[in-house]
């Protein structure tokens, strides 16, 4: 079933403001899950499974949030950056995701800035209308 992505991103919405307790109107595209919304990484298993539950897919939590896999590789980072097999393996992993700005300052401690709403909402518009 095809939703289109303002449907997409009201469901997501509706999901993160009943996984984080936070309101409607803060939840934008841009918004990200840990500065913007408080999110912590125990609360990214939750958002997940209700992710998956709202939209009836499956879906990987590294697929989503990639970012537990390149901070335990030493090969992908170095200085506290992410370094260029990082970075690659970051574009390889999150194509549903605008790394621009992240790519000019890799720091590790900015990766959490990557997961936005909009990304989600990407992520989840590639999953249904790729099935």
């Amino acid at each position: 079933m095809a939703m289109s992505r303002d449907e997409i991103f009201q469901e997501v919405q509706e999901v993160l403001v009943d996984a984080l307790g936070v309101d409607n109107d803060e939840v934008t595209s841009e918004a990200t899950l840990m500065g913007d919304l408080g999110a912590e990484s125990i609360d990214f298993l939750d958002i997940v499974f209700r992710l998956e539950k709202a939209f009836g897919i499956k879906i990987p939590r590294e697929e989503l949030f990639p970012a537990e896999s390149l901070m335990n590789n030493p090969a992908f980072i170095s200085n506290g950056k992410l370094t260029e097999a990082g970075l690659a393996e970051l574009r390889e992993k999150m194509p549903h995701t605008d790394l621009a700005t992240f790519e000019n300052n890799p720091d590790i401690n900015k990766l959490g800035d990557l997961f936005t709403v909009g990304a989600i909402v990407n992520y989840i518009d590639t999953k249904l209308n790729a099935a």
